[in-house]
């Protein structure tokens, strides 16, 4: 009999930093892509995505939506929506089939640069994508284990990590910068400093419609020229127009009006919470959810047909012992696989709140939290996975190390994805009698070095050593190899995609307060 462990490939040799420097330099794997399918795990029957599909015409047809303003009022009656004797914005069920039936079921955002094309996200039905976002008020210090009031900087560190991580696809404004409490001052900033940081496409939201103005002068600068932006769109606008229950809120109702008149895609977050501003039983939220983000499909196929919208209905999860919001429970991952099952239902592009992790760190909890929620919105055929990388806490925090471990298990992730692909050559038949009649393993076969690289995913972080070698190594949790990688890629990566002279004339034309040495090693 062979002893099969006396020929299996060395394992690495270098030492711990060599080990470091590998993952930090990884380059993507040949196993698998962005835009990967999802949609198999399918938690509601067709009936019952019938009824809530009829539940959720009826609430607009006769509840209707709350707090329209009549700006609102005065776009919207004349092409057929109606007023309640309760002054809410009703629209009728023929109205809701025939915007449907015309809403736009595709987008493009683009990437900039030296990625344009490559990393193009084209967001239909199923396609799965990673994606940041978030606006966390603390990040995660990792020296004192504590959690500190996140900056303007953090927006531009956070940034430039996602840059280096091939299974996050999308930037955004994942942490809020709170030294910057002017409003214009905040966005521009916070928009600055994400454009600078990576040009991946990027998804954010303004506090207020005037800032939509001066922005599109700085994409313009950041993709080339005057009116290159509205050309090929790198960036959407997200929001929470909706106030759970079904009530408009009007600033984010004012960004969705005026990026919808532009005909940019329209990203939202609809996330009535379960026992507290929406019913207790999973059915009835995820009727109000549904009805909550139909309306915002509505709104804007009214102001503009055709105009991209996403489908994004994130209902919430409440421990109703406390009251409180719980992000990474079994059934915060279920209703959000049911809802991203819904707007599939619709044929609409969409986006869930996954990885919510109620951990403060990146310990058992987390781990089982994020697999959860991550691997049923991925397998629901989520179009785009949002506050993806490194939230904990509730969406309360960010953390550096975490967006290294989430972006690992991006990876392993897709390759669930991907699936089995059953083949002649796949089915190994022949390969099976040479090897059993043969040396009686695989390991030097000619399909397994051909299938190597393709057919698996290999984790960076996730130890796979002996034990004996994670002793002598140091004993390293993932927790600390995440650091060394973050710490690694923060400590040289200090990109600026608009170069010197772009960016002289962006400061010079808007409230930048990100200063230029945090854009420079050793400060």
């Amino acid at each position: 009999m062979v002893d099969v462990t006396k020929t299996r490939p060395r394992r690495r040799s270098g030492g711990r930093d060599a080990r470091a420097a590998a993952r930090t330099q990884a380059s993507a794997s040949q196993a698998i892509w962005p835009g990967l399918s999802g949609g198999r795990y399918r938690p509601l029957s067709d009936a019952d995505m019938q009824k809530i599909h009829h539940a959720a015409l009826t609430i607009l047809e006769r509840t209707g939506i709350g707090d329209p303003t009549e700006e609102l009022l005065d776009l919207l009656l004349p092409k057929g929506a109606t007023l309640s004797v309760h002054g809410r914005l009703c629209f009728p069920r023929a109205l809701m089939e025939d915007l449907l039936a015309g809403a736009a079921n595709e987008f493009y955002v683009h990437a900039r640069g030296s990625r344009a094309g490559k990393d193009d996200m084209h967001c239909t039905k199923d396609k799965v994508y990673y994606a940041n976002s978030g606006t966390a008020v603390t990040t995660f210090d990792a020296a004192s284990r504590s959690y500190r009031p996140s900056t303007i900087r953090d927006v531009y560190d956070f940034t430039r990590l996602v840059d280096r991580l091939d299974n996050i696809h999308m930037t955004g404004d994942t942490v809020l910068g709170t030294d910057v409490p002017q409003d214009f001052e905040h966005d521009m900033s916070m928009l600055y400093s994400i454009l600078a940081g990576s040009e991946k496409p990027s998804c954010l939201t303004f506090r207020d419609r005037s800032h939509i103005k001066p922005a599109l002068e700085m994409f313009d600068i950041a993709s080339g020229g005057e009116g290159k932006f509205l050309q090929k769109p790198s960036v959407i606008f997200g929001g929470c127009p909706i106030v759970s229950p079904l009530r408009l809120g009007r600033e984010n109702l004012e960004i969705m009006i005026d990026t919808a008149k532009l005909g940019l895609t329209c990203d939202l977050a609809v996330p009535p919470q379960a026992g507290a501003t929406s019913p207790a039983p999973l059915a009835g939220t995820l009727a109000q959810a549904v009805a909550e983000t139909l309306s915002c499909v509505a709104i804007v196929n009214l102001i503009n047909p055709g105009t991209p919208v996403v489908f994004a209905a994130w209902p919430f999860i409440t421990d109703l012992r406390t009251g409180s919001f719980t992000g990474g429970s079994g059934e915060q991952a279920l209703i959000g696989a049911a809802a991203i099952q819904m707007g599939n239902f619709y044929n609409l592009p969409t986006s869930v709140g996954s990885g919510m992790t109620d951990s403060k760190i990146p310990d058992a909890q987390y781990g089982l939290e994020k697999a959860l929620t991550f691997s049923l919105a991925a397998h629901a055929g989520a179009n785009r996975l949002c506050e993806f990388g490194g939230m904990v806490g509730s969406l309360m925090g960010c953390s550096f190390e975490s967006m290294v471990i989430d972006n690992e298990a991006a990876g392993m992730i897709s390759r669930t994805l991907r699936g089995i692909e059953v083949s002649d050559d796949t089915l190994s038949v022949d390969v099976i009698h040479d090897c059993a009649t043969g040396p009686g393993h695989f390991l030097g076969n000619t399909q397994t070095l051909q299938y190597m690289e393709t057919e698996y995913v290999y984790p960076d972080l996730m130890d796979r050593e002996l034990t004996d070698t994670w002793e002598k190594a140091g004993k390293q949790t993932m927790f600390d190899r995440a650091r060394e990688v973050s710490d690694r890629i923060l400590g040289e990566h200090f990109p600026n995609y608009f170069g010197s002279k772009l960016d002289a004339e962006v400061r010079a034309k808007f409230p930048v307060k990100l200063p230029p040495e945090a854009m420079r090693p050793g400060k």
